[in-house]
């Protein structure tokens, strides 16, 4: 098949390359090709014709830092950057090459195969299928604690690299294959510390949470492979909640399985798979009511069971030595959930008393939750400003309404710094305290069109007469606190009734949490109750919004994987 080299532009500007294998006589389908780490697209020509797919385009992309895309070889800021980059990739290929991601399939390889499990819990793709083959959730690292040593050596040094120990010989019994590895000069051995260490702490959240995802998978493992733990694999496949999903093992085939002896019985297979999955309607179900029952209400259930007695011994430490801390009393009193609590953790400086306060609440605001809260408003600020200049530049009125603001910090100082003429914003709130600091901002900043109401967030005959009209729509920090989907139903229903055709609404998700347990078991919410949190995985908040007449255009995620911000269209 002839293959074309071309670019794409990923989220930070960066120009990425990669191949495309076109039919002839134009395609209804997509393969999104991820390779191994160290390798790029080129080595996937052979798999490309072997797998004779005639109604399907193929597109293979070389990932930052290898083969023909930029950046130093093996290396990136971290590998959320990289997932990132898949989700820029589907929609490239989506976009100029008019596939809808229904009728897209995903084939990737070893820590690929990472990078794009990760991508579909992040983003949640609406994709036909996916085929994972040798995965690298856990890389066989031989050295004793090399995990804890290349974390010390990563906070005390910085940015560093290891080779791989894997040579050619341990990946393929074909000496041709070996003999072309090892004389490919765009392969390479290195690789980031801060890239394997993310690799590993992304490879275990998928472990924990496989759950989430519905995709239909089919999981390739070899039994010659010297790089990656079987182990890991099998636990991942167990814990997968799709409806569609199969798991093939070659015994004698080695890690590098596309490139071995017997590969024509690996792509055999997942050309079957293919074919039956592009042949067949669609499996994806709804997750609407995901709330009734599934992978996170099991985990909601658990939570709300009586904590243990040593959790109740965390809790009791936290509402007396805890109270030192003004943000940990703040919390007690207020609700960790609360908006005020919110404000707080957005302004991130430690104080207490007697000195003691000040180190445990520097703690406290360190943790992995509040650094991805003060990482989502970031990246609520940018979604939102992107909004504004779009609406500027369809010649739209900048018209805001944030139905649940709290203090509204970000909607005012993004307006405030902006200075768009005629621009408005409608600030709702149903508790007092949220109210009052929202008008003592929007006084201290100035903004004269700003308009600060109690309002109830789930009343869709108030949402749905919303003055004026509301051309962007924000939900930020709300739906995530109530398990049940009706409540939130009825709140899209009531904006999308707000809204008219090509209006932005921005919203959020907490698809993770590495600490939803502590928050459960210690923590208390607004009502002064045990802060319980049913979590909403991306696809199924994707699919409330979808249902109410709102398609997502565009994603954000902080590096941990914790909170999302999206932004999606009136249809």
């Amino acid at each position: 098949m002839q293959c074309d080299e071309l670019t794409f532009q990923t989220w930070d500007g960066t120009e990425l390359f990669y191949r495309a294998w076109l039919p002839p006589g134009g395609a209804t389908r997509a393969l999104l090709l991820f390779h191994r780490g160290h390798e790029h697209s080129a080595r996937w020509q052979e798999t490309v014709e072997s797998l004779d797919l005639p109604e399907t385009a193929v597109f293979a992309w070389d990932q930052r830092g290898h083969g023909k895309s930029p950046g130093e070889r093996g290396w990136a800021t971290h590998l959320a950057d990289v997932i990132q980059d898949a989700e820029w990739f589907a929609r490239h290929v989506a976009r100029h090459h008019h596939i809808a991601p229904e009728d897209t399939a995903v084939l990737a390889h070893s820590v690929g195969a990472v990078i794009a499990t990760a991508w579909v819990h992040d983003y949640a793709p609406t994709l036909r299928a996916m085929v994972l083959a040798t995965p690298a959730f856990r890389v066989k690292l031989y050295v004793p604690l090399a995990v804890p040593m290349l974390r010390l050596r990563n906070r005390l040094f910085g940015r560093g690299f290891v080779k791989s120990y894997v040579k050619a010989h341990m990946l393929t019994r074909d000496p041709e294959q070996a003999q072309a590895y090892r004389d490919d000069p765009a392969i390479f051995r290195q690789i980031a510390i801060n890239i394997l260490l993310d690799l590993r702490d992304t490879s275990t959240r998928l472990l924990a949470d496989a759950g989430a995802i519905h995709t239909p998978t089919l999981m390739l493992g070899a039994g010659r492979d010297w790089v990656v733990r079987k182990e890991a694999q099998w636990r991942f496949y167990r814990r997968l909640s799709s409806e569609v999903k199969q798991m093939e093992f070659f015994p004698r085939v080695g890690h590098a399985m596309f490139h071995d002896v017997g590969r024509q019985d690996v792509v055999k297979t997942v050309r079957q798979f293919l074919v039956r999955a592009f042949d067949s309607p669609s499996s994806r179900r709804t997750l609407i009511h995901a709330d009734r029952g599934g992978h996170t209400r099991t985990e909601y259930d658990w939570l709300r069971t009586p904590p243990s007695l040593p959790w109740r011994v965390v809790r009791a430490s936290l509402k007396s030595v805890g109270n030192l801390s003004d943000g940990i009393r703040l919390g007690c009193t207020s609700g960790f959930d609360s908006g005020v609590m919110l404000d707080y953790v957005y302004r991130n400086k430690p104080s207490g008393r007697w000195g003691v306060g000040t180190i445990i609440e520097r703690t406290f605001l360190s943790s992995v939750g509040w650094k991805g809260i003060r990482v989502r408003r970031k990246n609520m600020e940018s979604l939102l400003r992107g909004a504004i200049e779009q609406t500027v530049a369809d010649g739209q009125p900048v018209h805001i309404a944030d139905i649940a603001a709290g203090a509204g910090r970000y909607v005012l100082e993004t307006l405030h710094s902006m200075n768009v003429t005629g621009a408005t914003a409608l600030l709702r709130d149903y508790k007092q305290a949220n109210l009052d600091a929202a008008r003592n901002l929007a006084t201290q900043l100035e903004l004269p069109n700003v308009n600060v109401v109690r309002g109830n967030a789930f009343d869709p005959s108030t949402l749905e007469s919303l003055q004026p009209r509301p051309t962007i729509v924000i939900v930020s920090g709300l739906y995530e606190l109530f398990p049940d989907n009706e409540p939130i139903r009825r709140s899209l229903q009531g904006l999308a009734a707000a809204t008219d055709s090509g209006d932005r609404l921005l919203y959020t998700c907490q698809p993770w949490h590495p600490q939803v347990e502590f928050i459960a078991r210690v923590l208390t919410n607004r009502e002064g109750q045990p802060w319980v949190m049913r979590r909403r995985t991306q696809a199924e908040m994707d699919d409330l919004v979808r249902e109410a007449g709102f398609e997502k255009q565009r994603q954000e995620i902080d590096q941990w994987g914790i909170f999302t911000v999206s932004i999606a269209r009136r249809r």
